[in-house]
């Protein structure tokens, strides 16, 4: 898929001030950036986000019935965002309303939109 752009730009940007909010109250020395561990989650995140089968349309993950992280990763994340989603309204209310939002997108199967799609063009 290629670099980050739109929606998906924005969810990266979402995972990175979470991301940022965890390490500070996490990982000592914080001095102002991330330390090598939550780096490379982010990073990870990053590769997993330009190879979403969804694209523009992709649901909050924990939505998602595909499950691109690898389990320990994914098990990171969701620490992450256990502990800085409530965090999230007092440090960037506007990220946190969107990533709220998100949540209530209606999610669809890759597999359906295909069929649709093939459906469609042989009508």
């Amino acid at each position: 898929m290629g670099p980050l752009e739109g929606r998906l730009e924005q969810e990266h940007a979402t995972l990175a001030c979470m991301m940022t909010i965890y390490c500070s109250h996490h990982h000592v020395p914080y001095d102002g950036k991330l330390c090598e561990r939550c780096d490379y989650l982010l990073a990870y995140a990053k590769k997993r986000l330009e190879k979403c089968p969804y694209g523009e349309a992709k649901p909050a993950c924990s939505k998602c019935p595909i499950h691109c992280y690898k389990p320990l990763q994914r098990q990171q994340v969701q620490a992450v965002m256990r502990f800085a989603g409530p965090r999230m309204p007092w440090r960037h209310p506007v990220r946190a309303l969107i990533h709220v939002v998100d949540k209530f997108r209606k999610v669809v199967h890759p597999m359906e939109l295909r069929r649709r799609a093939k459906k469609g063009k042989s009508t």
